[in-house]
């Protein structure tokens, strides 16, 4: 019903440069925390590195993720790529947890054998990251509220911003009082927080790549909208899912016994235009009909 073309280039276009910079300023800042936690000895700031490293991955991906979703249709995706988005965000997601689960593994190790950690060059180094992650997370911050692909990239920003902040204060904390016991903790703290955001985000685009109806649409709010219209029976054997985040399809059958098919396309219109103010639904298909299905629940119950 209408072509969201126009507005994802506008979206690809604005996002480009924030995009490309961002990468950039995380293969800087995990060059730099690689060298800084090798020298001081800090599981933390590596593992604030390897954030940082999956950051510039994710943000790589989100990128091409945003190209191909511009592709036009085609006799074999006639959808496009639509899904190219959901499927950045599952990868995305996805290689957070794991990071995170290999380096809980390596603070058990650390937790009962701590090893003497350089504090300043530990905290010097995660300040100039926190920077530089909270440049870069404000940069994403806005595109993220509308694409889900963009949010995971966003996570990964804000995962390293917290753990910049928490790797800071472990520094001040093994500087003054020599607890060398609170990084692998600290490790813990960040990954648990990271890994329960990334399956928030985990959860969202497997319901999309799953075909799943809108989480904010209810089916029998559509149905007493429909149903309002005096020519209308009823609605019946309906189908709502998401090719991509913001991207809604419906298909159903709708009942008019006592119309003539000439008068079928108006009424048509004027449903399309009430589902996409009301719901936001963008690609609608109406089978017209007068009793033709032998069961005419919301929902076809296939055997």
């Amino acid at each position: 019903m209408h072509n969201h073309t126009y507005n994802n280039g506008k979206l690809f276009n604005s996002t480009k440069r924030k995009l490309i910079f961002t990468i950039l300023l995380n293969l800087v800042i995990t060059v730099a925390e690689i060298i800084g936690g090798v020298i001081s000895g800090s599981l933390s700031l590596i593992s604030d590195a390897m954030h940082n490293f999956s950051d510039s991955i994710s943000i790589i991906i989100s990128y091409i993720a945003l190209k191909l979703k511009l592709k036009s249709n085609s006799m074999r995706h006639t959808f496009g790529l639509k899904r190219a988005e959901i499927l950045a965000a599952v990868i995305n997601s996805s290689v957070l947890i794991i990071i995170c689960i290999y380096l809980f593994y390596e603070a058990v190790q650390r937790f009962f054998k701590p090893e003497e950690i350089n504090a300043e060059v530990m905290s010097i180094v995660a300040l100039i990251g926190l920077a530089a992650n909270i440049f870069a997370a404000l940069l994403l911050k806005r595109d993220s509220e509308s694409s889900l692909n963009i949010r995971s990239a966003y996570m990964h920003l804000l995962g390293d911003t917290v753990s910049s902040v928490a790797v800071i204060a472990g520094g001040i904390v093994i500087y003054l009082w020599k607890i060398f016991w609170i990084d692998p903790i600290l490790t813990f703290i960040i990954g648990i927080y990271i890994i329960r955001e990334s399956y928030i985000i985990l959860q969202e685009a497997i319901h999309v790549l799953m075909e799943g109806a809108p989480l904010n649409i209810s089916i029998q709010d559509i149905q007493y909208e429909v149903e309002k219209f005096e020519e209308v029976e009823n609605i019946h054997h309906i189908h709502l899912w998401m090719v991509g985040e913001n991207d809604v399809h419906l298909e159903a059958h709708v009942n008019v016994c006592d119309m003539k098919i000439s008068q079928c396309d108006s009424l048509r219109k004027n449903i399309e235009e009430v589902l996409y103010k009301k719901f936001g639904i963008h690609h609608i298909t109406l089978q017209f009909e007068c009793n033709q299905c032998p069961e005419s629940g919301l929902i076809d119950q296939h055997p």
